[in-house]
């Protein structure tokens, strides 16, 4: 089995379910628009790509829209929505694991620097992770690719072989292909298998365990939390 020497981890629906945040937030911001949406499972698809192209896709908001629509979203997930927030099981016992091992971690997300970094410290598994590369508060550097490349470069005395992406939705995937590193898709986030399948990650992967599993075959997880 190959060894990854930098694991590049998404945070949304990767290390953490952060549905009511993010979903509750968006639905302030509709509201604030004049926009009315009830149920929060509509609004799932934000989870994962940049606020940015979902309040476009979504709503065919012009830029001027989207500016002010990203402005309410952060009223309410500044103070509230980044900690209605839940780590997956196993999460920290995983990190844990794959620095005990050798790996490097870095966190690639779409989100703002800074909120991911206030998540990572809320969970208390900031220290875990070397990097931690997010999008700009401005609304630059918001594509998983630009994140990845911007990681590559910080790194640039280590070979592309030594790195995969980790991450549930399909922009992981496709931010992995265009710096050309491999990846892995994970299905207990909020992409679908199909969506997935379609983009084709080097693996597709069920679950934390199975993430161990790929990563780590040789070692028994022990006092999992």
């Amino acid at each position: 089995m190959k060894n990854y020497d930098y694991i590049l981890f998404d945070l949304d629906g990767t290390l953490s379910d952060p549905k009511i945040g993010i979903t509750k937030s968006v639905q302030y911001a509709l509201n604030r628009m004049g926009i009315s949406e009830e149920n929060l499972d509509d609004l799932e698809s934000f989870i994962g790509p940049p606020l940015q192209q979902s309040f476009y896709e979504c709503y065919s908001f012009d830029e001027t829209q989207v500016g002010t629509a990203i402005t309410y979203y952060r009223e309410r997930f500044k103070d509230v929505g980044m900690f209605e927030n839940t780590l997956y099981e196993h999460i920290p016992t995983l990190l844990q694991e794959l620095i005990d091992n050798g790996h490097t971690l870095v966190i690639a997300t779409s989100k703002p620097t800074v909120f991911a970094e206030e998540i990572l410290k809320y969970f208390n598994i900031h220290h875990h992770f070397d990097l931690i590369v997010g999008s700009n508060l401005d609304g630059t550097r918001t594509s998983k690719t630009e994140i990845i490349e911007h990681i590559l470069y910080h790194y640039n005395d280590q070979p592309k072989e030594s790195f995969i992406m980790i991450g549930d939705r399909k922009h992981d995937i496709i931010g992995a292909h265009n710096t050309g590193i491999n990846s892995i898709g994970v299905t207990y986030g909020y992409g679908s298998m199909e969506e997935l399948t379609a983009i084709k990650p080097t693996k597709i992967i069920n679950s934390v365990s199975e993430i161990r599993e790929f990563l780590l075959k040789d070692i028994t997880i022990q006092n999992q939390s």
